[in-house]
């Protein structure tokens, strides 16, 4: 039974916690070395590298890059009614709690004659990773093209693999020309990364990118940071932590459980309980739905990636999810405000029996690009400010600087840049004079 591949782990001992933690075949020099020498192929070669890349990873042979703006235009006649009406009400969503976002920029005064703020601007020009292969994550165009509309960035570029007959899904083209995207390019895996990092003759460079991936996605994305190009956050493979007791339904947990280990062979899944009782029906669901789903090589896989994990307290489950720093978190508690209370790290969080995480992942609203491997002790998911920088602006008259100019002369004389005391002390000098 595949349940029975799942590693149970009794009452683990703090130190054994990294250990446990370790999320499966994250990275290696051998991806790391691979991603090199493709950033270093299309940096110097451009369209023909990437030319060459599709006919090796994805198996044909492109003409051009680009999508024509017919194809996107047409892609809306491709997919059924359903399909478009539900993409819109997650679109509409998750406009809505990303317009919620928005904050205004108050002006302050920090003492007579000085005056701050801070402003945002959006990021000029961003790229968007959506990937395509085993499965195309149109979803992902929502939650990235979404939020960059809404601050206005000024160029939208989507990178995506093509299917062996050279084309993109019509989904993922009807969800960019409905988000108002029209450059998209049929590029995919750690050479997409590389042409948005560098630039080709087809596609333009950009400063910002975004978007989940395999492995070689996943250090490409952390490889262009060497080139002035900033990411949204290092999201590898996706990861699930349950928090179960016997308030929870096993076979809703059950099918939490399978829909997450279906991303891929290297998803993960773990399940965190202080019931014992409940460890037994949660796995005879897990065998009974197995069978009914088509992504069964690859649940097979991940499977064996997962642990159910029993503590005898609370405290030490809490302490233990928090130290895990699970991307998606779900908590199915009799003591929820307890759980919610002192979640200290995660990406994000699904509340109760009806809070799938499939829910989030589509039209809650909520942005499903979420910091993976125990990132979220330091990122947060993409929101509305992944978009934007903030921009510090002072204004000082010359009663400010009359205030604060002695503070700052001492302070520069301190620090041996009498250049700076100059700055201050000429200005000074002029008000005494006048």
């Amino acid at each position: 039974k595949n349940g029975s591949m799942i590693e149970k782990i009794i009452n683990p001992p703090r130190e054994k916690w990294k250990e446990i933690n370790t999320r499966p075949n994250y990275s290696s020099q051998l991806i790391d070395n691979k991603v090199k020498k493709i950033f270093m192929s299309v940096k110097k070669n451009g369209d023909k590298a990437l030319f060459r890349y599709a006919e090796k990873y994805e198996g044909v042979k492109l003409k051009k890059l680009n999508v024509k703006q017919e194809n996107i235009q047409n892609s809306k006649n491709l997919i059924s009614e359903d399909l478009k009406n539900s993409i819109k009400i997650a679109k509409k969503n998750i406009e809505k709690f990303h317009r919620s976002q928005k904050s205004k920029s108050d002006h302050i005064i920090i003492e007579k004659g000085i005056e701050c703020w801070l402003e945002k601007r959006p990021i000029e020009k961003v790229g968007l990773y959506i990937p395509g292969g085993s499965a195309p994550l149109f979803s992902t165009i929502l939650m990235l093209a979404i939020p960059a509309k809404i601050v206005g960035c000024d160029e939208i570029i989507i990178c995506s693999p093509p299917n062996r007959e050279g084309k993109i899904p019509a989904v993922i083209l009807y969800t960019a020309y409905l988000c108002g995207i029209s450059k998209i390019f049929k590029v995919g895996g750690a050479q997409a990364i590389a042409a948005m990092t560098f630039g080709t003759e087809s596609i333009p460079s950009v400063l910002k990118i975004f978007g989940p991936g395999n492995q070689y996605v996943t250090s490409a994305k952390q490889f262009a940071t060497r080139y002035n190009v900033s990411i949204d956050l290092p999201a590898g493979p996706s990861e699930l932590l349950i928090y179960a007791d016997e308030s929870s339904i096993p076979k809703y947990v059950a099918s939490d459980f399978l829909s997450q280990t279906e991303h891929g062979p290297d998803s993960q899944v773990i399940l965190v309980t202080t019931n014992k009782q409940i460890i037994k029906p949660i796995f005879k669901e897990i065998n009974r739905q197995i069978p009914f789903l088509k992504r069964k090589d690859f649940i097979k896989q991940s499977i064996q990636n997962s642990k159910i994990i029993y503590f005898d307290l609370k405290e030490k489950a809490v302490n233990y999810i928090n130290d895990y720093a699970p991307e998606h978190y779900i908590i199915c508690s009799k003591d929820e405000d307890y759980f919610i209370e002192n979640v200290k790290n995660a990406g994000s969080v699904f509340i109760g029996n009806y809070s799938c995480e499939s829910i989030g992942d589509y039209a809650s609203g909520t942005n499903h690009t979420l910091p993976t491997n125990g990132y979220a002790k330091q990122y947060s998911g993409v929101n509305l400010d992944s978009f934007l920088k903030k921009i510090s602006f002072q204004k000082v008259t010359a009663e400010g600087i009359k205030k604060i100019g002695p503070a700052v002369e001492i302070m520069s004389i301190a620090e041996g840049l009498d250049a700076h005391k100059n700055s201050v002390t000429i200005r000074l000098n002029d008000l005494k004079n006048e």
